[in-house]
């Protein structure tokens, strides 16, 4: 067996997811290739599955090595853009659609469709391919989907309030007609005080909460974009520019800003906002009841957590439940020094049997068609039932868009200061949503 590293990468230094016999990867084995060459990612169980993927694919190739770099999340952006300036990138990198078009625009990832062939996707998911695609390009191999948001659930926590996982499925909420709104009591009767008293109870102590109901926050992926789609909302236009003070949108800020600041069933924004792990480690701690989030929290979830838990859909806003269902590519440096050997593990990582490493081991649903089975079969192995996530996309089920455009970083950076505020509740949602469009969409230009 081959020897590999599974490295973190510091900020500034260089360095989630069978096919027939003609399907790409199969006439790739023992091709010749040679070279090593380096897969850069943000996910450290992602890196494990593709471990196993690498062994396999290695004994097939002995000419070529891979070696996987994790780079943790918060720094992997940052490192990207200058090690690919620099010309120190990897041969292969994750990206996701908020920062993938900076790359494919400059010339700096390889055309998918050029280099596996027109026909490599018919194997993919399609709404992933149709999210890369840009210029009549594919400019990733897809290698996971996240398929909708859901609710985990913490069963201790809802037996002790007497609520039931088909309430929370069931439930609605509205941020302009409270009598149509079940989903917040059911916050109040999961948000616990030190003295056992829930956030309906008059003698609740709201400055000190021992388990809170709900992760309200800056989730983009899980909070924001869910409930600005379920009021029927956006966060962007067609070309990409920010839509924050779409009415719709302002009123699904302000519903989120008061689950924290007025009623206090959610976290406050002060440990929320610059931590995009909290609410998730304060779930598995017990401290949070319901945790909406996607299937790549599964394997975190049955790992990290000692109590008894499941999943539940997400509630309904006043447009229906409305998510978004982003995929991850693996995108191939277009500077690479061994352009073959990259082509040819795009081809083994784009194959139902080089992809089914993320199912089998419950990481990640594979964005390999032929290789989803395995990501059902695990869970179902484990217990869990996974259709929450993915009933609420189908059957022409209303989504909304993943997060697009160049320069996404450059916006995210300008907006989330006034963003913050927004969540702190130090200005009025509509005043602060206003200036972090206005921000997030000068630094686009």
């Amino acid at each position: 067996m081959n020897l590999r590293k599974i490295a973190p990468v510091a900020l500034g230094l260089t360095a989630l997811f069978g096919l027939t016999a003609c399907a790409p990867g199969a006439d790739q084995a023992g091709s010749g290739a040679s070279g090593d060459i380096t897969l850069r990612l943000w996910d450290e169980k992602a890196a494990e599955a593709y471990e196993t993927s690498i062994e396999q694919f290695e004994a097939a190739n002995p000419g070529i090595q891979v070696e996987v770099n994790v780079v943790p999340w918060d720094d992997y952006f940052n490192t990207l853009r200058n090690d690919v300036g620099s010309g120190s990138a990897d041969d292969i990198f994750w990206l996701n659609g908020a920062y993938y078009e900076d790359y494919a625009t400059n010339g700096h990832l390889l055309a998918i469709d050029e280099t596996l062939g027109a026909d490599a996707q018919k194997g993919w998911n399609e709404s992933v391919v149709k999210q890369y695609t840009k210029d009549d390009h594919l400019w990733g191999v897809p290698q996971l989907t996240d398929g909708g948001s859901a609710i985990y659930y913490n069963d201790e926590a809802l037996k002790a309030a007497g609520v039931t996982p088909e309430e929370i499925s069931k439930a609605t909420w509205n941020p302009s007609d409270p009598t149509k709104d079940t989903f917040l009591p059911i916050l109040q009767k999961l948000t616990i005080d030190a003295n056992g008293k829930n956030a309906l109870d008059p003698a609740f102590d709201a400055s000190n909460i021992k388990q809170y109901g709900f992760n309200a926050g800056q989730d983009l992926q899980n909070i924001m974009l869910n409930f600005i789609g379920s009021n029927g909302g956006s966060f962007q236009d067609e070309n990409a520019k920010l839509t924050f003070t779409d009415p719709k949108t302002v009123e699904a800020f302000t519903y989120l800003v008061k689950l924290i600041n007025e009623y206090h069933v959610a976290p406050p924004a002060s440990s929320t906002n610059d931590d995009g792990d909290f609410t998730r480690d304060e779930f598995l701690a017990g401290n949070i009841a319901l945790f909406e989030s996607g299937t790549y929290n599964l394997a975190n979830v049955q790992e990290g957590a000692s109590f008894t838990w499941g999943v539940t859909e997400m509630p309904a806003g006043p447009e229906g439940k409305v998510t978004a269902a982003p995929g991850i590519i693996a995108a191939a440096n277009a500077n690479s020094k061994n352009p073959q050997a990259v082509k040819t593990f795009l081809s083994w990582i784009g194959s139902a049997e080089g992809n089914k490493a993320f199912g089998e081991s419950g990481t990640a649903v594979p964005a390999v068609t032929d290789a989803r089975a395995s990501y059902d079969s695990y869970w179902q192995q484990q217990g869990v039932d996974v259709k929450p996530f993915f009933t609420v996309i189908e059957n022409d089920a209303k989504t909304l868009p993943p997060v697009i455009g160049q320069n996404f970083g450059a916006m995210l950076d300008a907006y989330k200061p006034s963003l913050n505020d927004v969540f702190l509740g130090k200005v009025v949602p509509a005043d602060g949503l206003k200036q972090a469009e206005e921000k997030g969409n000068a630094a686009a230009k």
